[in-house]
């Protein structure tokens, strides 16, 4: 427990830093939502590509990672489902945080990942990522507005990190080479990326929201902290990967929630200050799951 902290606490000090620079710097937030956006659509997507075509890879990698990050959003679905009959919690609550029990972090996942496991770590977290991104959005997005199916695919396909990710995954499988200037300039991209996603991260945390969800936040908490991480390493061991195909896979399980997921929220008219408060208290407890998990099942 005491080596793996250190690996984590450099991620941690950097959504406290963005949290500060917000609260008592006053770094404005028009100003940390121009960098998430340079994030979103130009580094982050570097990140992707570069990460992915760095490793040679065949199909034969690539199924068992797809299998693992479907099967893990379906149990969270299904697990922030079962709160319904046990909790009866208000419908409109429910379907907002839904999306908290299944989506992850991607910015924390790629820096715990390096500094886990190195560039290999980073391209099977760039696999995991990239083919959760395009599922978890059309399960959040289902679930919080029905009847707009035709609205939501056109989105996904212009998605910047679903793109980067077939691209890079088409131009791997085809045998190609990236040049190394443009790899050089991709990688100095992907090393800005996570720096900056996780300040942004920072300036997202709040701990305003309703009392009366204390319960549903609690569940959903429970299931992506500590029910994900497990059913990984049962998934992990059902597709027989290997050591480190299970460890970052259960890195992947146990990262806290997006902290986009408020921002869907509000843009499909949920409660996008409950979403946020949720996304809030996960990535403060993951600060201790996580080293934990690590800890049981290196």
């Amino acid at each position: 427990m005491v080596t793996i902290f250190p690996l984590i606490l450099p991620d941690f000090l950097l959504i406290a830093l963005g949290a500060l620079l917000l609260h008592r710097f006053h770094f404005s937030r028009e100003f940390f939502l121009g960098a998430e956006k340079l994030v979103y659509y130009v580094l982050f997507p570097a990140l992707l590509f570069d990460s992915i075509t760095r490793i040679p890879l065949n199909l034969s990698d690539t199924w068992p990672l797809l299998l693992a990050a479907a099967t893990l959003i379906a149990v969270g679905t299904a697990l922030a489902w079962l709160a319904l009959p046990v909790l009866k919690p208000d419908p409109l609550q429910h379907a907002a945080l839904t999306q908290c029990a299944f989506r992850f972090n991607t910015y924390l996942g790629m820096s715990l990942a390096s500094a886990i496991a190195g560039p290999p770590g980073v391209a099977v977290m760039a696999l995991l990522v990239g083919f959760s991104v395009p599922m978890a959005n059309m399960v959040a997005v289902t679930v919080l507005a029905r009847g707009q199916q035709g609205r939501i695919a056109i989105e996904l396909l212009k998605n910047p990190l679903i793109l980067s990710t077939l691209a890079a995954l088409a131009w791997n499988l085809a045998g190609l080479s990236v040049p190394a200037p443009v790899q050089l300039a991709l990688g100095r991209l992907g090393a800005c990326a996570l720096g900056i996603g996780l300040l942004c991260v920072g300036a997202t945390l709040s701990l305003q929201g309703s009392r009366q969800a204390s319960a549903l936040i609690g569940w959903i908490s429970t299931v992506k902290l500590l029910a994900l991480p497990a059913a990984a390493l049962l998934i992990a061991w059902a597709l027989d990967m290997n050591a480190l195909e299970r460890q970052m896979l259960l890195v992947f399980a146990a990262l806290p929630t997006a902290s986009s997921a408020h921002v869907l929220a509000a843009r499909m008219g949920a409660d996008s200050r409950l979403v946020a408060l949720s996304m809030s208290i996960g990535t403060i407890l993951a600060g201790l799951t996580i080293p934990l998990w690590l800890f049981l099942a290196p």
